[in-house]
């Protein structure tokens, strides 16, 4: 499955953003999907995945409350919704798919993960 990142951008603190992730290739409703963010000299992390029906998610806590994922699987598109944002939300974005059996617990690191988008720059000023 190829992914597409978009939606990044140059926002002040206390903004919002919203991320998109199109896939193509495979039907996305066969993948629990993620979202991972790599911050200048530091390493990759998980920020939020989502169920292959969209029915549970995950969060990392340091998004919790502020970030919403969610899916469409007619349009084969998952989503990073991000609200009152922060300079140390300032990263490269990326999307990730984990093909898995409807009943897996979300994973949270990105040796799980199969896929993976190209990344899109989301830059927060303060």
């Amino acid at each position: 499955v190829q992914l597409q990142a978009s939606g990044g951008g140059l926002v002040q603190a206390g903004g919002s953003l919203s991320l998109s992730c199109a896939a193509s290739g495979r039907t996305l409703s066969n993948y629990a999907m993620g979202w991972f963010r790599q911050a200048p000299g530091k390493e990759r992390e998980f920020v939020a995945a989502v169920s292959r029906g969209g029915g549970v998610t995950s969060y990392a806590d340091s998004v919790k409350g502020r970030f919403t994922i969610s899916r469409d699987n007619a349009k084969n598109t998952v989503y990073l919704q991000m609200n009152k944002l922060k300079p140390e939300d300032t990263a490269v974005y990326y999307c990730a798919a984990d093909r898995v059996i409807n009943t897996a617990p979300l994973q949270t690191t990105q040796i799980s993960y199969d896929y993976w988008g190209q990344g899109t720059q989301v830059t927060v000023s303060s």
